[in-house]
């Protein structure tokens, strides 16, 4: 009796490992395949926004790994400390015209806590560099050059943004410097107004001594809250205007509010690791604060960028379909959707209608994003189509064709696609490889003679 109830227990735990397993596999067959080709029109709503979540979710983790954010990160690290010193001497100069220089200064005491013989070397050579400004010591190149390398390190940012976004240009000379300075001024006020903040809810209790038991908790509370929500509306706005695209402000504020969250709970820990290793500044002294602020950076760009991706994938998530596909498309498939892109193009113009986005192209017609970008790019410099402001917004292009579409067919597409790039290569086409050559351009007249050549509107 002992030996059976033995073995049926044995055969019930191999059952439940079989079903846990086959569980598994259906789950991940699931968030692989079946969840990408899911129809939102035949899936309720708040089932729906479930799964665009965890499309986003998925979305983001797969292209941090082949975008390398790693690698991004540790560039922006660069950048950043190139730009170090003059983005704290303009933020020193913001704050001293706000008289809240101490409060500034105190502040980066308390993210750097045990480096303040490094911080107070950093913060006089500021003071030097602002007084010889002020006395004109400090003027023409110097300026220009300080001023020079916090535009490159936003330049530089917002390369690696419009690439997360899958934009292939990004602002002009002009928006750039009109942009990226006013992001110079904005920038430190808000943590100016961070510090000042705090400041004046901190001291509001002495006009308030008589309910100081009911408003010190309260207080407490909000300025435990207060840098959360600076950090999140601080990030909302690079996530919403820094990418040169329309960026839509719930999916900023959703990937603000995440990426603002996870870089405060990682500074929580990260000064609490630095007051450990202060231990050790017997050893290391003050080179420590060295590797501590590269780290620093480089998790923080980290959860940056990652919120860069998360905006990015929740704004797409409609256009992820066959997503995968896409990298490893075939040749025909991929002049297929060539085609298909030109022709509805050219259909538009025939039909005198707005010209449509990227975007727009994307959504109507359910084609990967990654696949329509890259198929414009391609238009544009065959010189088959053009871009042209949108009515709504100038920033934003819609593409129209370059040329008469009465001259657009499906085989002078083909034709302009094969012969684009380079043929200048040391092969001999004319004698020895003279077959080969010919048996390819056979087969292409043969091709285009059996197909006809159908104008692209026509389609």
């Amino acid at each position: 009796m002992k030996e059976s109830n033995n073995k049926k227990r044995e055969k019930g735990k191999k059952g439940n490992l079989s079903k846990l397993k086959s569980k598994i596999s259906d789950l991940v067959d699931f968030l692989t395949y079946e969840i990408w080709r899911l129809d939102s029109r035949h899936v309720s709503g708040k089932r729906n926004i479930f799964y665009n979540g965890v499309k986003a979710v998925i979305m983001t983790i797969r292209n941090s790994q082949e975008l390398q954010l790693n690698v991004r990160a540790a560039s922006l690290t660069y950048r950043t400390l190139l730009s170090l010193v003059p983005g704290l001497a303009v933020l020193f100069a913001v704050s001293r015209g706000f008289g809240l220089q101490n409060i500034i200064q105190s502040q980066l005491f308390t993210y750097f806590p045990g480096q303040q013989e490094v911080l107070l070397q950093v913060t006089e050579f500021i003071d030097n560099s602002l007084q010889h400004a002020k006395g004109g010591v400090f003027a023409g190149v110097g300026v220009i050059l300080l001023l020079y390398t916090v535009f490159i390190l936003f330049s530089d940012i917002e390369d690696n943004f419009n690439k997360m976004w899958q934009l292939s240009k990004g602002r002009t000379i002009q928006r750039k410097i009109t942009d990226y300075f006013a992001l110079i001024i904005i920038m430190p006020v808000f943590l100016v107004l961070n510090s000042g903040l705090s400041l004046m809810i901190s001291s509001s209790t002495v006009y308030f001594d008589a309910f100081s038991y009911i408003l010190n908790p309260l207080i407490t509370q909000v300025l435990n809250f207060l840098p959360f929500l600076i950090t999140i509306l601080v990030l909302t706005l690079l996530y919403k205007f820094m990418p040169n695209t329309k960026v839509k402000f719930m999916n900023a504020l959703i990937a603000g509010a995440v990426a603002g969250t996870a870089y405060q709970l990682f500074q929580i820990v990260y000064i609490s690791g630095q007051l450990w290793i202060t231990k050790y500044n017997a050893i290391y002294g003050s080179f420590a604060a060295l590797p501590l602020l590269l780290l620093w950076l480089q998790l923080s760009w980290n959860i940056v960028l990652m919120g860069v991706q998360l905006s990015f994938s929740l704004q797409n998530v409609q256009k992820f379909y066959f997503e995968k596909e896409t990298k490893n498309i075939s040749r025909r498939y991929n002049d297929f959707f060539t085609i298909l892109i030109t022709s509805l193009i050219a259909k538009r113009f025939a039909a005198e209608k707005l010209p449509l986005t990227t975007d727009e192209i994307s959504e109507k017609h359910a084609i990967p994003t990654r696949l329509t970008n890259q198929i414009i790019d391609l238009l544009q410099d065959l010189q088959i189509i053009t871009p042209t402001p949108s009515q709504e917004d100038d920033e934003i292009m819609c593409y129209q064709p370059a040329f008469d579409i009465n001259l657009m067919s499906v085989n002078s597409l083909l034709e302009k696609i094969d012969t684009y790039g380079s043929e200048d290569f040391i092969i001999d086409t004319d004698v020895e490889f003279k077959s080969h050559w010919d048996a390819l351009m056979h087969s292409r007249i043969n091709l285009q003679k059996d197909q006809g050549d159908v104008l692209l509107k026509d389609l």
